[in-house]
């Protein structure tokens, strides 16, 4: 399901079509890092991205950086 009513497909849906396309993408997550276990949306684009989230920090965009140079 969707999260707006109104939507026929739900996110993921959309989400893997992106993938299908842009085979070496990352997930920058803004909420921090100490909060994703606790949100069941965050744990479902984490499995989405293969684990490819990072926190949106200097840090978490070096390594986004360096995941997506492999």
């Amino acid at each position: 399901g969707s999260v707006e009513h109104m939507n026929e497909e739900a996110g993921a849906i959309w989400m893997q079509r992106l993938l299908g396309v842009y085979e070496r993408a990352v997930w920058l997550n803004p909420v921090p890092q100490k909060h994703w276990n606790y949100s069941s949306s965050i744990n479902l684009v984490r499995e989405l991205m293969e684990d490819r989230m990072y926190p949106l920090t200097l840090s978490g965009l070096d390594e986004a950086m360096s995941e997506l140079r492999r």
